[in-house]
């Protein structure tokens, strides 16, 4: 299949207005596939409107030729679809051969300017791994669901599309299906009729303002449905039918959140929500934690909580909420014009979800949440050598593009757009982006657009700020030195080391020691960083100096000498958690640059984390301790020794919370206790008791839990495994079956998991990721080593086989990252060399080979 160049998308753009897709979907059909029939309306411009841009290399390659002089004269250009079988195509009425696809193009040639019409008849195949029209069928109760995935190509495998985001045009839906579903899709539906042969339902949609290809949606099934109506419009939340309950739970928390952003995001831009409705739909095995279609919200369906989950978890579905409602401005109604622009879509949504959850929601510590979790994967990602600036200069082809929606996109470019704010202003920020919404709606805009629309209200000089901030990679690094004054009044002076290039306004918190009370906040300094002067400050010394206190900008800290030893000793004692876990990251990148041991910070987490109330602050320390650490950077003769600092950890919380106060804290330490266990009597305890004494009850996730962690220690076997589905025969009990199943620490077992992952091509998205977690485990590296090497060839004929998403899995879940060693090292870079890989694996592989290199050169230090 041929990705669709930069220079290929330009060339169409100039040649071709698209109007309307009528797009014919019948989904009754038993079986892998389903009919589709599209009708598109478009037009040729004429040979005078279609000038190229000057520096458009056209390559030798394309159908699409650049426009002659001659205004008679016909163009030349394509469709893009991957049927299953193209069974007829005409063009004007005419026929055109359907023997005429190559690949997934089908070419259009002689096109004369004016008006055309495109009518293509088409079979489709149904996915299992998230992309296109993915089908699913539920275990609990037999009810099939379909929904469909366009992003960033995949259009093409629902209906044939001119599917770049700058050809926008208006959509509607006609859809056949059984008849006890309902149909959702961009725009309101309704069922028109009911076939007379099968009694299936008839539906139509309404039609939508002009969007974006990848942007169109459908989700049809037995849905759940909860309704209500807000600012005159309809919204609803909807699942799949045994998630009923759950969903009805929560239904108000959903949608008071939803309304709520709503409603701030009015007060905050000018334009209204610019579609007919508001539905989300939370949806079975979806690859993404959303996707922002105008009108058509769809969400992974983990979100419908069915077990206990902390407030963090709440807050962070709440965010995501918020994330994809700022879609509906930043992306949907003002969309990029190439996929280089990435940023406006999801640094925006990013960051208006975390500040508009401050604003409007009871969730009003959500930034520290983004500095423990989000950001941490912008920094990790931005010291690869996969990393790329926020706004790339050119991003050469769709392939490319799916490969930077990353920690980069979203994470670091919601951190620079939160310095953009500090630094310009927010009632600046928000007049620039509401004239960039006036001037683009329905539209599609560019960095250069932005950045114009923003320098309309300042006198800064934006364009030397995005410039600088946007265009270029890496981290800086902020370095505080500190020399106490020996002449004149008592006091001491500040400079700061900068690595890297970008300006950076920031605060500098200043905290003493203050006997029985811990640390006390004495001033905050406003700095603008770099600076020719040294800063001169009164008073003593402080016991603890935060460079980047509140977290305004994106830039690794250090600490300096006794500002560490104050943190290792009283970081609990830091007031605010937003400071607490500044620091936090501050020691956790000391450790990944080699400059604070591993057991150090760990000691650190044990003095500390048995104190701390902020769940977000808890959960990301003892996940970067659990995985990066014990996993990666420590020895396997120190491992246990780590795991059982955690588990102390745990129990210290498990008895701090025994009084049934702070029950985030105590669902965060039985998780816990459960991962890092190194001896299987407690939770097995806990597991045949169907509890934790004290609490909670053991519910499916913690039971699936415990019997994965049971797996591993070689506690439990296949009959264990066998009831425990046969008690929970739902979607994530598979999932648990399966992830249990590949972890059990017998030749046969990882044999079986060995196959289904590598050579069953039936695995869904979902259960591949279950089998790829489980199989993997330091404690069964000696069981696995023979399938270390083995894993390069394989997982690259997988991606050349199975496609992108699952490509993307193979290099996420199913790499061998126990294995931290040379040899290890050596064949991957090999692979790397040598083979033909596809391009989402690759980019996997990059990523997680430099971890793995980071790790040994950690282990050595």
């Amino acid at each position: 299949m041929s990705a669709l160049t930069r220079n290929e998308a330009q060339i169409r753009a100039q040649l071709l207005d698209v109007q309307h897709y009528a797009v014919t979907l019948d989904l009754t059909r038993d079986g892998d596939t389903f009919d589709s029939t599209t009708v598109i309306r478009f037009t040729t411009r004429t040979a005078a409107d279609t000038a190229v841009p000057a520096d458009t290399a056209v390559p030798a390659a394309t159908a699409v030729p650049a426009a002659t002089a001659d205004p008679a004269a016909t163009v030349d250009t394509f469709v893009e679809l991957k049927p299953d079988e193209l069974r007829s195509a005409e063009l004007d009425g005419h026929p055109l051969d359907p023997a005429a696809l190559t690949g997934n193009r089908l070419p259009l040639t002689g096109l004369t300017a004016g008006p055309h019409e495109l009518r293509l008849d088409t079979r489709m195949r149904y996915s299992r791994t998230g992309e296109g029209l993915h089908r699913f069928t539920d275990p609990a109760d037999g009810e099939t669901y379909v929904y469909t995935q366009m992003f960033l190509d995949d259009i093409q495998r629902v209906f044939p599309a001119f599917d770049q985001p700058d050809l926008k045009a208006v959509f509607e839906f006609t859809v056949t299906a059984p008849a006890h579903w309902t149909v959702l899709a961009n725009g309101t539906t309704e069922r028109i009729g009911t076939r007379d042969r099968d009694g299936a339902g008839i539906w139509k949609s309404a039609p939508t303002p002009r969007i974006s290809t990848y942007l169109a949606a459908v989700a049809a099934g037995p849905w759940h449905s909860v309704r209500t109506e807000h600012a005159g419009l309809p919204f609803g939340i909807h699942c799949r039918r045994s998630l009923a309950a759950h969903l009805d739970a929560d239904a108000e928390e959903i949608l008071s959140l939803t309304t709520a952003c709503y409603d701030r995001y009015h007060e905050k831009f000018s334009e209204p929500y610019p579609f007919d409705s508001y539905d989300q739909a939370f949806v079975p095995e979806f690859n993404a934690g959303a996707m922002e279609n105008p009108g058509l919200v769809t969400f992974r369906d983990e979100f419908v909580f069915r077990s206990a989950v902390t407030d963090t978890e709440r807050q962070r579905r709440a965010m995501v909420i918020a994330h994809e409602m700022a879609h509906m401005w930043f992306g949907d109604l003002v969309t990029l014009r190439w996929w280089d622009d990435i940023w406006l879509n999801e640094s925006f949504a990013e960051y208006m979800g975390y500040q508009t959850l401050v604003e409007a929601t009871r969730f009003t510590g959500t930034w520290t949440e983004f500095g423990m979790e989000r950001k941490p994967w912008g920094y990790d990602a931005d010291q690869r050598p996969s990393t790329h600036p926020v706004a790339p200069d050119a991003v050469p082809d769709t392939a490319g593009a799916l490969l930077n929606f990353d920690g980069i996109s979203y994470a670091k470019g919601a951190s620079a757009l939160r310095q953009l704010v500090a630094w310009l202003g927010e009632k600046d920020f928000l007049a620039g982006i509401n004239t960039h919404f006036t001037r683009h709606k329905f539209a599609n805009a560019s960095l250069a657009d932005f950045v114009d629309s923003l320098a309309a209200h300042t006198d800064r000089d934006v364009h030397a700020w995005a410039d600088i901030w946007l265009r270029t990679t890496g981290a800086d690094t902020l370095t505080p030195r500190i020399e106490e004054t020996t002449e004149g009044p008592a006091g001491w002076t500040l400079t700061i080391d900068r690595q890297g290039t970008r300006p950076h306004t920031i605060a500098a918190g200043l905290y003493d020691r203050d006997p029985g009370q811990g640390l006390e906040l004495r001033e905050l300094l406003a700095l603008d960083v770099p600076t020719d002067e040294v800063i001169s400050v009164s008073g003593p010394r402080p016991a603890l100096l935060v460079l980047n206190d509140g977290d305004l900008t994106y830039a690794k800290i250090r600490l300096d000498a006794t500002s560490v030893e104050t943190a290792l000793a009283a970081l609990g004692d830091i007031p605010d958690p937003l400071t607490r876990a500044v620091v936090w990251t501050s020691l956790r990148d000391m450790v990944r640059d080699g400059e604070l041991a591993a057991d150090t910070y760990l000691a650190t987490a044990a003095a500390h984390l048995p104190t701390e109330d902020d769940l977000a602050i808890v959960q990301g320390v003892l996940a970067f301790a659990r995985h990066q650490i014990s996993d990666g950077y420590l020895t396997p003769e120190h491992r246990t020794d780590a795991l059982t600092t955690l588990t102390t950890i745990a129990r210290a919380l498990l008895r701090r919370t025994e009084d049934g106060s702070h029950p985030g804290l105590r669902l965060a330490a039985v998780r816990a206790l459960i991962d890092s266990a190194t001896q299987p009597d407690t939770i097995a305890a806990w597991l045949a008791d169907d509890t934790v004494p004290g609490g909670p009850d053991i519910d499916p996730e913690l039971r699936w839990r415990i019997l994965a962690r049971l797996a591993v220690l070689g506690a439990v076997g296949e009959d264990e495994i066998t009831a425990a589905l046969a008690a929970d025969p739902s979607a994530t009990g598979e999932e648990g079956a399966a992830h249990c199943r590949a972890a059990l620490p017998t030749p046969e077992a990882k044999a079986a998991a060995w196959e289904r992952l590598f050579h069953d091509d039936s695995l869904s998205n979902y259960l591949f990721r279950a089998t790829a977690q489980g199989f993997w485990q330091p404690e069964q590296a000696d069981l696995v080593r023979e399938y270390v090497p083995r894993y390069y060839t394989e997982a690259v004929s997988l991606g050349a086989r199975r496609g992108p998403a699952i490509a993307e899995a193979a290099g996420r879940w199913a790499f061998p990252g126990h294995a931290v060693d040379e040899d290890h090292l050596n064949t991957g870079r090999a692979c790397l060399a040598e083979a033909d890989i596809v391009p989402s694996l690759r980019r996997k592989l990059v990523d997680q080979l430099d971890d793995l290199a980071r790790a040994l050169r950690i282990r050595t230090a």
